[in-house]
């Protein structure tokens, strides 16, 4: 299986960490990866997008013209990658931050209030996780538990307190997709 997936937001809200799990995950199911980003000029706040292939078989370029699922986290990304996808693939928005729907016929769209669900688990950082929730239940791309293994490589130690929130957060976005 081939998913070749854009994540894009603006700098701070986890584009790059998300895209880092995934590949690391990829890496622990012995899939081949390949992770790709890209910035500008602004760590925070600027737009950032990352581009990641996890498929079975070697990985020739990690360019991504026209992804299989696009990850848009706002509306600048939103406006730039819903166009993208390819017929039969799959948008997930964050409808917290988005107000637009997508009024495309031949793709699957998934709008997760991840802002809102975030702040209803008591941690605002987590909303990323939950996207990525229901981008694991809706591609099987990677377990769940391999994405929380690869937490504790992309998270800095100080920070493992959070691996559990981080994994009801995956459990809250494969809830959505599954609703």
């Amino acid at each position: 299986m081939l998913h070749e997936i854009i994540i894009a937001g603006f700098g701070g809200q986890g584009v790059m960490s998300m895209g880092q799990l995934l590949a690391y995950a990829g890496m622990i199911e012995n899939k081949h990866v390949s992770w790709l980003p890209s910035y500008g000029p602004e760590q925070r706040g600027g737009t950032a997008n990352v581009s990641v292939i996890i498929s079975d078989e070697p990985v020739g370029s990690p360019v991504i013209s026209h992804p299989t699922t696009a990850i848009v986290l706002n509306k600048p990304s939103f406006d730039k990658f819903e166009p993208l996808v390819i017929p039969g693939g799959v948008l997930i928005v964050n409808s917290s931050l988005i107000d637009v729907k997508s009024t495309r016929q031949d793709i699957t769209i998934i709008e997760v209030s991840a802002s809102e669900i975030a702040n209803e688990l008591g941690e605002p950082k987590v909303a990323n996780s939950i996207i990525l929730g229901a981008f694991l239940e809706i591609s099987k791309a990677v377990s769940p538990e391999s994405v929380i293994e690869s937490l504790k490589k992309v998270l800095p130690e100080r920070r493992h307190n959070l691996i559990p929130v981080n994994q009801l957060a995956l459990q809250k976005g494969a809830q959505i997709v599954n609703n």
